[in-house]
């Protein structure tokens, strides 16, 4: 191949993407993939790395972390969250807005990115809150650069209140507009409180009671009730941590009827089940929505591979290791990491026939992509994307542990779970941020924040929103079908 040289070439590797697994090579210049050619092709280079023997796929999206910063730092940070992100293969993270301050208006947002690029080995997006008292913030949040919105239906770590039904209309009518994803924690609040005060009356204080405040029903309403009111005013919306089979059936039933909703689950919904909290340590498996009976793992890992559950995220949730201990199942915190072993773990699920590497890369890079407006730039390996690449040894094994990993949040759900298929090399736009299990420190500050380039918004029922409503005397009648 004539021409100048380029900054890197990945040599020799299996390339895979979300439609095949083929040999070639990757020529990188200035952050971006210049070309994908056949082994040996010629391509000069002023930096080579052989990948004989191993697997080269798109770095993935988690388009759901906490990385705790600004206001909760003792918990996460940027250097240690997106540290953990690298190491992890996690080419691109979507810090949720429940820090402190929340990032509820476009100052909160420039505070948080500054911090994020001050630290963070990884690009970012980060999500702006539709709260109750900030609808007028959502446009100049857009404005800002958000990557979407986080909408708490359910309660979350910083004990942001969920908005009442009419909020959630008229920010689902704002949105609708924007063109902007909103990502929802679905779950039923009065319900989930009304049933833990009452089992907390009852002296329920075991592990197992936090399921059964929030029984799969708190879940089904608030998936249907965002579903509904989606679909009336044509905002686009992202369910959270589905942990639910009896959900899918109705994510079914949404995507059908043409309602722009996609899905994320967790690999902890997939490996973990509400049987091992019952045993001893297995209260550090508490986090909102809960980890569900072994019943459930089946069936969403059918919805994963037939595309009902668009992606994988993480929900990677750390606290300080003492804030996971307590005398009773509700004075534990919720959540624990895990943006450094969700591609391991999915990986393992390759190893062990369960998943295609193709399945992989569809549901950590190419979804999570589409769904967020970054398709032009992330999740492949094409021509003029970014270089956002991991290297994979398919026969390497590692034991996870809290011992080994990079947060802060030196808690793991899977602890001493030996996986096979793991990340040896981690690139962000053609630089090297991990390697080997560990993140190259010189590469701090590296990433960048990514503004969302979404299709042309589709509202609904725009005669009877709010702002119609409120800003034009016409009445709004007419043929209602």
């Amino acid at each position: 191949m004539s021409g100048n040289p380029a900054d890197t070439v990945i040599r020799n590797g299996l390339i895979a993407t979300q439609e095949r697994v083929f040999p070639g090579d990757i020529a990188i210049s200035d952050g971006v993939i210049m070309a994908v050619t056949a082994p040996g092709a010629g391509q000069q280079a002023r930096e080579e790395i052989d990948a004989r023997g191993r697997v080269v796929m798109p770095g993935c999206i988690d388009v759901h972390v906490h990385f705790r910063s600004p206001g909760m730092s003792h918990k996460e940070d940027w250097a240690t969250g997106s540290a953990a992100a690298a190491v992890g293969g996690v080419t691109t993270v979507f810090d949720m807005p429940n820090t402190d301050p929340a990032t509820a208006t476009p100052d909160d947002l420039a505070r948080k990115r500054e911090l994020a690029e001050a630290d963070s080995l990884v690009d970012f997006g980060l999500y702006g809150l539709l709260g109750e008292h900030n609808l007028d913030q959502l446009a100049p949040l857009a404005e800002a650069g958000a990557i979407g919105y986080k909408l708490f239906l359910g309660n979350t770590t910083g004990n942001l209140p969920c908005p009442n039904d009419g909020a959630v209309l008229e920010g689902f009518e704002i949105l609708a507009g924007l063109g902007l994803r909103c990502s929802i924690h679905a779950e039923n609040s009065p319900i989930l409180f009304w049933r833990q005060n009452r089992l907390q009356q009852a002296g329920r204080n075991d592990p197992l009671a936090h399921l059964a405040a929030r029984t799969d029903v708190v879940a089904l309403e608030a998936l249907n009730r965002s579903a509904t009111l989606a679909d009336w005013t044509g905002a686009r919306i992202h369910i959270v941590h589905e942990s639910c089979a009896r959900s899918l059936p109705f994510i079914r039933f949404w995507k059908e009827r043409g309602t722009d909703i996609t899905v994320e689950t967790l690999p902890q919904y997939l490996y973990l089940s509400a049987e091992q909290m019952a045993q001893p340590g297995g209260h550090v498996l508490r986090m909102n929505p809960p980890i569900r009976e072994a019943a459930h793992q089946q069936p969403l890992w059918e919805g994963l591979i037939d595309g009902t559950i668009d992606m994988i995220a993480t929900d990677h949730a750390p606290h300080a290791p003492d804030e996971k201990e307590a005398d009773t199942i509700w004075d534990v915190a919720c959540g624990f990491p895990g943006v450094e072993t969700s591609l391991p773990l999915m990986l393992n699920a390759v190893a062990q026939g369960r998943l295609t590497l193709q399945q992989v890369v569809r549901a950590m890079a190419g979804a999570p992509a589409r769904a967020f407006g970054l398709q032009d730039r992330k999740g492949g390996l094409h021509p003029g994307m970014d270089a956002d690449i991991v290297i994979v040894d398919m026969e390497k094994t590692a034991t996870l542990s809290a011992r080994v990993l990079h947060s802060k949040g030196k808690v793991s759900a899977y602890e001493g779970l030996q996986v096979q298929g793991v990340p040896v090399m981690t690139l962000v736009r053609g630089r090297i941020v991990a390697r080997d299990g560990e993140p190259v420190a010189t590469a701090s500050g590296h990433g960048r924040m990514l503004r969302p380039h979404m299709s042309a918004p589709r509202p609904c029922n725009v005669a009877t929103s709010l702002h119609s409503l409120t800003t034009s005397m016409q009445a709004p009648f007419g043929d209602p079908f």
